[in-house]
């Protein structure tokens, strides 16, 4: 599962990069994917849309099996 969740965020990175920012994988368990926002999407007021609306929005639909998308 690790590699389908990486799969999905190298779709979401060229959009998180033009705007300064990253996200970072940090583990896959039991259907919880842990990620960190990195650059500009750290510190941005929006980061929790970011993740929600995008980066969550993205890996469920890529990887069905995931539950839920929790940044550190």
């Amino acid at each position: 599962m690790r590699e389908k969740v990486e799969a999905a965020l190298d779709q979401i990175r060229p959009q998180l990069q033009a705007d300064g920012g990253n996200v970072e994988l940090v583990d896959v368990n039991n259907g919880t994917v842990k990620v960190r926002l990195t650059g500009a999407c750290g510190g941005c007021p929006m980061a929790a849309m970011t993740l929600k609306g995008g980066v969550e929005r993205v890996i469920k639909e890529q990887v069905p099996e995931v539950v839920e998308v929790i940044a550190l």
